[in-house]
């Protein structure tokens, strides 16, 4: 080693950038300070419309929303959203509970002096044995009790609030023959914010969700334990404390209950609304990074996209032009390698084209916009759908068994989903590595440490971190839908796996946000070190203000995790991706 090296003190070891860049100015950044309050993960379940900060950003806040009315019409992936996320009150559609009656009445009627699965019969390979009329009520109750065998951890209250809805949607269709008192009752629950503790395993999405839906039907009924003020509490207790009138069975309630792909679809749908803010978040950190390597702007341009036919990739070039439409960072071609005046030399210093990870994000990003588009399309017509057996058509005065509580449509799309957000994971941490390697970049230090080289470590830590949670993302990407295992005495001899696919789903989003927001806080150490905030695009400079305000810029190496922590708050609350709640737009993006 040099031994004049050796003798320099730290200070006069810190990085030196190349000739005709500009000095990192600490007077145009925040100074660097504390991490703040430190919020745990398990605190933030899907988006906290309560977490907000101070910046230029709008967030979502609580506002009043009208009544929705459930029933009558087909939910949207927007309805789903007000419910879940801003609250909004739900009420039976009035015409549609008088359908409901009138097939809790048929039902009544026909199943008589009939034998029909789930009323007088055994469930599943149990199905031939015959049961009596005076045993008929305390089968419903067996089945439920039965059932409630879920293990692993108890879902967050926002999943079980979105199965709910998913379940009670169902019933409006009016084709369980439910008492309309069900409906009623789960509708309460709902606007009460009382949910069931349903456990993650259990499903196997064959005969519907039915582990997970016991235990939704089991506090129905009055029993097993819910969630009320943040608090697990006996059911029983809650329900009289609110004045609550646990379910009476009244003919198959407990079947109709269980007997359904809502937890999955639930859980996908909640998903979907995930994937698609982080998308956007995606789509605005790539702008970012294109700004601050200087890249030519005609891999995103509308006249390269357009004969490429996909609509997504020409929505994500769209999003990017719009982004960065008045941005003083990225470069024309036409005025730098198509001017004869900039080409007279044999080599040249800068890239020709750059990185894949820079270059090709339309291409990349598109597939991941196209398969969301399916996904909510899939999932919603599931949502509004009946997915009972057997189901009751009390127009057509008959009953008809088969199989429509099979979860095969949502496990695939599932899986697809969470094979496309982990690849958006890969590509965040391309270029993370791409902003993180000097040898690469040739234009910032290694590690964005704005300290001293081998002295301070700048972002080094945190690339573990991300390249660890990519590298799970791609484990949990197999699929689940091929994953089928035969059980219930071969009856369910091929099963969906649909819950399992959701949650995995769910499990490599919230992954995906933790490594966007390292991404993120690379990002605006990068656009310090060039002191650019004043050149970055309006969208983007609202970003890195925002962001700013939570994640101040850090010289000195201190620990990060709190700071990631917030970080990956503000990108799951934030709402600067209106747009992203809507239906995707697949018409006439070309």
């Amino acid at each position: 080693m040099n031994e004049e090296l050796i003798k320099r003190k730290p200070a006069q070891l810190r990085y030196t950038m190349p000739v005709g860049r500009r000095p990192f100015n600490s007077c145009h950044s925040p100074k660097a300070s504390g991490g703040g309050v430190f919020l745990k993960s398990e605190h933030l379940p899907y988006f906290r419309p309560d977490f907000v900060k101070k910046s230029n950003q709008t967030l979502l806040n609580k506002t009043a929303v009208p009544i929705l009315q459930v029933g009558g019409k087909t939910l949207t992936l927007d309805d789903f959203y007000q419910v879940i996320f801003n609250s909004a009150t739900i009420a039976p559609d009035e015409q549609a509970l008088q359908k409901v009656e009138a097939s809790f009445n048929f039902l009544g009627n026909f199943s008589s002096n009939k034998l029909i699965y789930g009323i007088n019969t055994g469930f599943g390979p149990m199905a031939q044995y015959k049961v009596s009329d005076e045993n008929r009520l305390q089968l419903q109750y067996n089945l439920i009790r039965s059932h409630a065998s879920g293990g692993g951890s108890l879902m967050r209250p926002q999943l079980v609030k979105a199965l709910m809805l998913a379940r009670l949607n169902s019933f409006m269709q009016a084709h369980s023959g439910v008492h309309p008192e069900l409906v009623n009752l789960l509708a309460e629950l709902i606007n009460k914010n009382v949910t069931p503790c349903i456990f993650e395993h259990g499903g196997v999405g064959a005969s519907g969700d039915l582990v997970q839906l016991a235990h939704l039907a089991l506090v129905l009924i009055g029993e097993g334990e819910v969630i009320y003020n943040e608090k697990v509490q006996p059911t029983a207790s809650v329900f009289e404390q609110l004045n609550i009138k646990p379910l009476q069975i009244h003919i198959r309630e407990g079947l109709a209950i269980i007997n359904g792909t809502s937890a999955m679809t639930g859980i996908g749908l909640l998903n979907i609304i995930r994937a698609k803010k982080l998308l956007g978040w995606s789509v605005m950190l790539s702008a970012m990074i294109n700004e601050v390597v200087g890249a030519f702007d005609d891999h995103y341009s509308h006249e390269l996209n357009r004969v490429k036919h996909h609509k997504g990739q020409n929505a994500i070039a769209t999003q990017l032009r719009e982004i960065l439409k008045d941005s003083q960072m990225t470069r024309s071609r036409s005025e730098h390698l198509y001017n004869p005046e900039n080409i007279d030399q044999e080599v040249f210093e800068d890239k020709v084209q750059e990185y894949y990870s820079l270059r090709c994000v339309t291409q990349i990003l598109g597939p991941v916009y196209d398969t969301i588009a399916q996904a909510e399309h899939v999932v919603v017509d599931e949502l509004n759908s009946v997915n009972d057996n057997p189901v009751i058509d009390h127009e057509s005065h008959n009953i008809f068994h088969g199989g429509n509580f099979h979860g095969d449509y949502v496990s695939l799309e599932m899986d697809k989903l969470k094979i496309a957000v982990t690849r958006l994971s890969m590509l965040s941490e391309r270029q993370l590595n791409y902003l993180l390697n000097d040898k690469l970049n040739q234009k910032f230090p290694p590690f964005l440490n704005l300290g001293v080289l081998g002295f301070n470590f700048g972002m080094q830590g945190m690339q573990f971190t991300a390249t660890s949670t990519v590298a799970e993302n791609q484990t949990l990407s197999y699929p689940m839908y091929v994953h089928s295992i035969p059980n219930n005495n071969d009856n369910q001899d091929i099963v969906s796996m649909g819950c399992n696919a959701a949650l995995l789903t769910k499990k490599v989003i919230d992954n995906s946000f933790e490594v966007l927001a390292i991404q993120a806080m690379t990002l605006l150490q990068a656009v310090d070190y060039l002191d650019c905030a004043n050149k970055l695009s309006t969208q983007t400079n609202k970003v890195y203000t925002g962001l700013r305000a939570i994640f101040p810029t850090f010289i000195e190496d201190k620990p990060k995790y709190q700071d990631l922590q917030q970080v990956k708050a503000y990108f799951e609350t934030a709402e600067i991706f209106p747009e992203f709640i809507k239906p995707f737009n697949t018409k006439n993006i070309i």
